[in-house]
């Protein structure tokens, strides 16, 4: 096993298999494109063990909470590692954590963004420690996101040669 892949064993994680989109959804694109050396990996929503998106849904300070949110954001992070381990085969693969944007639908008023995408950045600094693991971030508010997810979350990772 990888070194990465037993680390996720050790924390007792599960990546989640390929998402299920919502009825007749139609998603033309791969989840994570590799170009030369560098993954670009589309935006995750979070999932539930089934493969579906995972509840709750709504926005971040009115159906959901700060601690829902942030429990999302981890949930999207598993996602991510699972589409990047199904292109890549093997996570010890990734040399960096490149940019990481982070969307949160939000609630008028609602600006903690930053603490809701810290579900995803404890998570990867967890698993891949803090060389591998360290990106550059940004958490912004929206007004919606698809499916009425209230996480979402595309990144770079860095490729070894």
């Amino acid at each position: 096993m990888s070194v990465i892949g037993s680390r996720i064993a050790e924390l007792g994680l599960v990546l989640p298999p390929p998402v299920t989109p919502p009825g007749g959804v139609r998603l033309p694109f791969h989840q994570v494109h590799v170009v030369g050396a560098i993954a670009y990996i589309a935006g995750h929503g979070p999932q539930a063990d089934s493969g579906e998106l995972a509840e709750p849904f709504g926005r971040v300070g009115a159906e959901v909470t700060l601690d829902e949110a942030y429990r999302a954001a981890r949930l999207t992070g598993l996602s991510i590692l699972s589409g990047l381990t199904r292109t890549l085969g093997d996570l010890d693969r990734i040399e960096a954590w490149g940019k990481v944007l982070g969307m949160v639908a939000v609630a008028p008023g609602f600006e903690r963004m930053p603490e809701v995408i810290n579900g995803f950045s404890d998570l990867i600094l967890e698993v891949f420690g803090p060389d591998t693991g360290a990106h550059a971030r940004s958490a912004v508010g929206l007004a919606a996101l698809p499916f009425g997810i209230p996480v979402e979350i595309e990144a770079q990772v860095h490729l070894r040669s």
